[in-house]
């Protein structure tokens, strides 16, 4: 049975936009049959913690080896890793703060970008190891066009996507808002847009 994941990160409940158009896409996704499950993952409402040194040495040490504290410090990257391996679609709702993503977003990809689990380091190069998912970017700025040389956020969430293996990417945008009063409605069209899976 597939299976979505929702990572919502707007500091906003109320009055997002990512929010309201991640409803929409994740709505639209399980009609046109992408997912039956949803597991969603709120990071303003619950923010990851911020890498610490006691994290690296956990990190860095072998499974076999690691101590109880050291398992307990890697405890929630390792939930979050999870969600993403047992997901075959990723919703990302990404609001462009001060030209990059939110605080909460980036400690997320903290968690879950890890050398043995989510990637790996080959004599080529390295290589992603969260293959054969799909991903969509749920992107809303005031002022930043998505795409642009000075928009570091789906650019950044690309990147980031791609290097853990996820590279089918669809990046839905509502974006420069304050100069654009059909933004929003276009990101709409966009998801009603959306084909059957395949």
């Amino acid at each position: 049975m597939s299976h979505i994941l929702r990572i919502d990160a707007s500091a906003r409940n109320s009055g997002s936009t990512t929010r309201q158009l991640t409803d929409q896409l994740v709505a639209r996704l399980v009609e046109q049959g992408y997912g039956a499950n949803v597991t969603q993952r709120d990071l303003a409402l619950t923010p990851p913690a911020l890498l610490t040194e006691n994290w690296v040495g956990a990190n860095f040490t072998d499974d076999a080896e690691r101590s109880a504290d050291q398992k307990a410090a890697l405890a929630l990257s390792d939930e979050l890793i999870a969600e993403l391996e047992a997901a075959d679609t990723i919703v990302i709702g990404v609001p462009v703060y001060n030209f990059g993503i939110p605080a909460a977003l980036k400690a997320w990809v903290d968690l879950i970008a890890r050398a043995r689990r989510t990637f790996r380091y080959t004599e080529t190069g390295p290589e992603g190891l969260l293959k054969n998912k799909r991903a969509f970017l749920v992107v809303a700025s005031g002022g930043v066009p998505v795409g642009s040389d000075y928009d570091f956020a789906s650019r950044y969430m690309l990147q980031l996507l791609g290097f853990v293996g996820i590279t089918d990417v669809t990046v839905i945008a509502a974006d420069q808002q304050m100069m654009d009063g059909e933004a929003i409605n276009k990101a709409t069209s966009a998801i009603e847009a959306l084909k059957q899976a395949a």
